[in-house]
């Protein structure tokens, strides 16, 4: 038997060596098995949460889009189409409605705001609607809404206000234009309501003059932030669309500034600074001079046409 005892394990006793080796393989094994377990968390974490949310955040209630109307939402200035609506119903002369179809030809061939046409346009609709009622004014309005503009909303910008909506957000119209006509605009298109030039009534009647100034330029971005206050709304995390650079101040007040048919300066301004543009004109021509799609070309012909008939009346 003794002959097997090489078969026999020997009782040895442990050297430091082997101390510290066997030490050491438990610590590794337990970091391992730590690092095993902290990988296999993260990879649930990561099956489990949500991907990115697109833009606009759905159910951001602190979040608001804010849409210029003039030539962003509509093509062509409203108090434009307004003035031609009143034109029909006998509230001034041939002459005026010359001089408002001009304007509204500079307007679309320019793709751009005429702070002089502008201002000419408003003095000229003050002293129309003088001695009115506003309530008088204001059914007009619907009526001159279906006649001159509800063909003339940009697709593409009502469904970006769309999408606002459906995500749960206010949608806002900010323009220079009657509060009046905004607010029916707003409606029609199913938005939450508008910021617009108010003009002055006593007891229900226009006097000719305006409360404060025309909402145009930094007054617009004076109305957004006033109307974010009031709502408890973060402009951080709010939208602004608009075509002209008189808009920078109120684009460069939110999170999401968005150029919409832009005029060159805000064209330049929004590349320059990586906003994002969207431009629904037809054809290159279209997007550098603002000429609108074939759906308003009757309009401009016609109101092109009314300028030269004045021209030459004149000469």
């Amino acid at each position: 038997m003794a002959a097997l005892g090489w078969l026999t394990p020997r009782r040895r006793s442990a050297t430091a060596r082997s101390v510290l080796a066997g030490e050491a393989a438990a610590e590794a094994a337990r970091k391992s098995s730590l690092q095993l377990e902290q990988e296999r968390e993260e990879s649930a974490a990561a099956e489990t949460e949500p991907a990115e949310q697109e833009f606009p955040v759905v159910g951001d209630v602190r979040a608001a889009a804010f849409f210029d109307l003039d030539n962003t939402v509509m093509q062509g200035a409203a108090i434009f189409h307004f003035g031609r609506g009143l034109y029909k119903r006998k509230f001034f002369q041939r002459r005026e409605l010359a001089r408002f179809a001009w304007q509204q030809a500079w307007f679309r061939l320019a793709g751009v705001e005429d702070p002089e046409h502008m201002q000419d346009a408003r003095d000229s609709a003050l002293s129309i609607v003088q001695g009115h009622r506003v309530a008088e004014l204001m059914s007009i309005g619907e009526e001159i809404y279906d006649e001159y503009m509800a063909d003339r909303i940009w697709p593409g910008t009502r469904g970006l206000a769309q999408a606002h909506l459906d995500a749960g957000q206010k949608v806002w119209l900010v323009t220079a234009a009657p509060v009046e006509t905004a607010t029916i605009i707003a409606r029609r298109l199913g938005l939450t309501g508008a910021l617009g030039t108010v003009a002055e009534s006593v007891d229900g009647v226009y006097t000719g003059r305006l409360v404060g100034e025309p909402l145009h330029g930094p007054a617009k971005a004076e109305a957004v932030r006033a109307l974010a206050a009031a709502e408890g709304l973060d402009l951080g995390r709010c939208a602004a669309y608009s075509d002209s650079h008189n808009d920078i101040p109120m684009l460069s007040l939110v999170g999401h500034p968005y150029a919409i048919n832009p005029d060159a300066k805000l064209r330049k301004h929004a590349k320059d600074r990586d906003w994002r543009l969207r431009d629904y004109r037809t054809g290159r021509k279209a997007a550098k001079v603002g000429i609108p799609a074939a759906a308003g070309l009757g309009a401009l012909a016609g109101g092109t046409a009314a300028a030269v008939a004045l021209h030459r009346r004149r000469h």
